[in-house]
């Protein structure tokens, strides 16, 4: 049996706390394939190799059922609130 999105985001909010955290099946249906965002104040002062490591840590039990993981953003509070600005900026223009 494969992983639900819900285990994803349970295990990954019972360790890392996000203030924002998306999670995506990308497998089809399966449960294999997974996208994520995440936004947590664990990565201050992180480099991100170290932040999706934290991210792989707290799925140690999933990840024996997910075949692929992206990451596809790992930052700090501040860092998405300065990204969210510059695409409101952006938009704006």
């Amino acid at each position: 049996m494969g992983v639900t999105k819900e285990q994803v985001e349970s295990s990954i909010t019972a360790k890392l706390s996000p203030s924002y955290l998306a999670v995506i099946d990308t497998s089809g249906g399966c449960g294999a394939s997974f996208q994520v965002e995440i936004v947590s104040e664990q990565f201050e002062g992180k480099r991100l190799l170290e932040r999706h490591r934290m991210v792989n840590a707290a799925l140690t039990e999933e990840m024996k059922d997910i075949h692929a993981l992206s990451i596809t953003k790992a930052v700090t509070p501040d860092q998405w609130k300065k990204q969210q600005d510059t695409e409101k900026s952006q938009a704006a223009a």
